[in-house]
């Protein structure tokens, strides 16, 4: 393979590192807080889950961000290579800076600004940014909404229970920490697929899009890898910047997460898993106590809708323009 695809590989890989490790806290935390099992425990569960996801739901996502926001066709790698230095950029500003983003935010945004530098707006499939930008956009909602519903039915069901039921919630955690490390390793592995799969049909190696094993492998080991490191810095939980996690508050947490996140993974739709993570936490809270809920939380939520997309989008056709001129002027030849 020419250089330039295994720049694509490796970044790509870097981007699905950064990612699990910034998405670690949040998919462990609510069953470390909840006290239902020690953070060594959960993280063995969460590795092992997140690496098996992207094996078991198939490659909807992946097909989503590869062929479903432009033509594969008219995609130089390029664009792709831009697209990824970009979104690796912004996510190493905003977590420097402490400014609130997405990762899975800055990789479209990225794309998009490539795309429409490299190869012209007109590329952009509007349907599929469209479907795109609801699945982002309507997932933590969703997720707030469900933690809500979830908790207060829980609720209706264990009302003459007595203390021993917190034994059960905690007990079953082990299997919806399951299903979130398997829901986010579904839906984030195959944002890196995907891309890596782009690179492959540009560079004339695969002539259809079709997500190979070893891609799948490698972008799984890269997302667990990085869940991994990020793992053993879990003294702080996000669930602590909410309210205090019960038992049954981590569960519904976790139950819902993980079906908001695995039915978008289904159909194709890329989420942010940190952000369903964190507005189930707040649904859940808000089913018991309004004011339990820290409201003002959700404000990094709504300013990383408002900024990721459009500013990663920004600094991608910045960098194109940048490579061309250096291309230009040190004579050099990136396809």
């Amino acid at each position: 393979m020419p250089p330039i695809i295994l720049a694509i590989i490796g970044l790509s890989l870097l981007f699905g590192f950064l990612n699990g490790m910034h998405d670690s806290r949040n998919v462990v935390s609510t069953i470390v807080s909840s006290r239902a099992y020690s953070p060594r425990v959960a993280l063995g569960v969460t590795i092992l889950a997140e690496f098996s996801g992207p094996f078991i739901f198939g490659s909807a996502v992946a097909s989503a961000m590869g062929r479903g926001l432009a033509d594969p066709n008219t995609i130089s790698l390029r664009v792709i290579l831009v697209a990824l230095v970009s979104a690796v950029i912004w996510n190493l500003f905003t977590w420097k800076l402490k400014i609130p983003s997405s990762s899975s935010h800055a990789l479209i945004g990225g794309i998009v600004g490539a795309v429409s530098a490299g190869a012209g707006a007109h590329t952009i499939q509007t349907g599929g940014l469209l479907k795109i930008l609801i699945s982002l956009f309507a997932s933590p909602i969703i997720g707030f909404i469900f933690g809500f519903i979830a908790l207060k039915i829980i609720l209706a069901l264990c009302v003459d229970s007595s203390p021993r039921i917190n034994r059960f919630f905690k007990k079953s955690q082990i299997v919806t920490a399951l299903a979130l490390g398997l829901s986010h390793g579904s839906n984030d592995g195959q944002k890196t697929m995907g891309i890596i799969t782009l690179a492959l049909v540009a560079g004339g190696y695969l002539k259809s899009f079709e997500v190979q094993l070893w891609v799948v492998a490698i972008c799984a080991g890269a997302l667990t890898f990085g869940t991994l490191v990020g793992g053993w810095l879990l003294i702080r939980k996000p669930g602590g910047s909410f309210y205090k996690i019960r038992p049954v508050d981590g569960f519904s947490t976790q139950l819902t997460s993980a079906i908001t996140v695995i039915g978008a993974s289904l159909i194709g739709g890329p989420v942010s898993a940190t952000q369903v993570i964190n507005t189930a936490i707040m649904g859940v809270g808000a089913a018991e106590r309004a004011n339990k809920v820290r409201w003002g939380t959700a404000k990094d939520i709504i300013l990383a809708w408002i900024l990721t997309i459009p500013a990663t989008a920004l600094v991608a056709a910045g960098v194109y323009r940048l490579m061309v001129y250096g291309m230009v002027h040190y004579g050099l030849h990136i396809p």
